[in-house]
């Protein structure tokens, strides 16, 4: 029988960071543990309504400012700014936060950009788990992604690891001084000095889940030894049958094209919905646009439908093909749905997704400077009119829809407290 115990998971971000780990956080309630999620008050309400505790964890910068996620999702300069401007001057509150959260926990789980649960856990001697949530995030020499904060980088993805490594080091290089908070904060703590804050110490040396499909990608030998990685990790409590008017749409003719910017990008659109309605009357092909808080088009013709929001769920499997920003949630969505999809990516993970996406041959991808209705009519063109990306696809979808994520993150959850339990490390 399973030994019931307090988990905490935590994490900071958009729906696509917080869906898997309240996917994983409901199947660990389910198998009788009691549960905590400690994040961003903004989804309080949500959290509450599927039948979580909560625990408010700051910051609190609110993830639908559009000021403040236009400079968070500039290719360039993002990462440095959600760290250094958002994050990181608020990493005292966010381990006070996370503290409080944790008071008598047996297991920490916690998302990558929560920069206090390598300490609280330390500190507290509580054995946790980083949840990853995309092959990004590993910076893996064998398998290498472009790194946003380094220009150039993406010229040397096929380069061969020992270049990949110096590649890493300069990254390390040019990011030590970025977690100098969190390294006075250690010293506050009486903590031991950090290795580096926000590329070596984010990982746990008790349990890593990659939370993702190796369909996006296999595990890699210099992927830290202590990594599971369980298949995506859904949560489709929000995949109630679509609005009648929407379901009505679908009904009514082939299926469309289906157009988003998940629950991120969405807040700064440009003149994507435009376009990409121009691009599917180029096509004469019905489109399904998901605006958020947007506006819809004026006028739209029969062939197009906007909405503010849909379950992917729900609308992917009927979609002809699927064009997205590139966030791993959204793609992991499409890949199960078994769609090909178009990605114009914005920043972080979402350049190496896309590149992902059209490596294993289920999809291309336009930028976000070139995405323009005859360039993005073209590449639509091209997925819907060649029948390998439709069969690759399927496959994927095949191969993903197999997967039990959710399941085989709780198992592994368990068998690591029990493991830690026996060898006494104070679970």
């Amino acid at each position: 029988m399973r030994g019931k115990r307090r988990i905490v998971l935590s994490t900071i971000g958009s729906l696509g960071d917080l869906h898997p780990v309240m996917a994983l956080a409901l199947g660990l309630q389910a198998r009788g543990h009691d549960v905590v999620l400690a994040t961003s008050d903004f989804y309080r309400e949500k959290i509450t309504a599927a039948g979580l505790e909560f625990s408010p964890l700051r910051p609190l910068a609110a993830p639908d400012d559009p000021q403040m996620l236009r400079q968070v999702l500039d290719s360039r300069k993002g990462p440095e700014y959600l760290i250094r401007t958002i994050l990181l001057p608020h990493v005292g509150d966010m381990y006070e936060d996370l503290s409080r959260a944790t008071e008598g926990a047996d297991f920490l789980i916690s998302g990558e950009v929560v920069l206090a649960a390598p300490l609280i856990a330390e500190k507290r001697r509580i054995p946790w788990a980083a949840a990853i949530l995309a092959p990004f995030s590993f910076f893996s020499a064998y398998d290498p992604s472009a790194l946003p904060f380094l220009p150039g980088t993406q010229l040397l993805t096929r380069a061969p690891p020992f270049v990949q490594r110096r590649m890493l080091d300069v990254a390390r290089f040019v990011t030590r001084k970025w977690g100098e908070p969190i390294a006075e904060l250690r010293r506050s703590l009486g903590l031991r000095p950090s290795r580096h804050p926000l590329l070596l110490d984010r990982f746990s040396p008790h349990l890593n889940l990659a939370m993702f499909s190796s369909v996006l990608g296999r595990p890699q030998p210099d992927w830290p030894h202590n990594t599971v990685q369980t298949g995506f990790v859904f949560y489709d409590q929000d995949g109630e049958a679509a609005h009648e008017p929407l379901q009505a749409f679908l009904d009514s003719g082939p299926p469309p094209i289906t157009f988003t910017l998940g629950s991120t990008a969405v807040m700064d659109p440009g003149r994507f919905f435009e376009e990409s309605a121009a691009a599917a009357h180029l096509l004469c092909r019905r489109a399904l646009l998901l605006m958020g808080k947007n506006p819809p088009p004026a006028n739209p013709s029969k062939d197009l439908f906007a909405a503010d929001y849909a379950p992917y769920s729900r609308v992917f499997p009927e979609s002809a093909c699927v064009v997205h920003q590139g966030g791993v949630g959204t793609t992991a969505q499409a890949l199960r749905a078994g769609v090909p999809q178009l990605v114009m990516p914005y920043a972080f993970d979402q350049p190496d997704n896309a590149a992902r996406v059209n490596r294993i041959g289920v999809g291309l991808r336009l930028s976000k400077q070139r995405y323009r209705a005859d360039k993005a009519a073209n590449q639509l063109h091209k997925l819907l009119a060649r029948s390998a990306y439709d069969e690759n696809a399927r496959d994927a979808g095949r191969r993903v829809s197999s997967e039990n994520g959710a399941s085989v993150a709780c198992d592994t959850v368990e068998r690591a407290m029990a493991a830690l339990c026996q060898s006494g490390a104070g679970v």
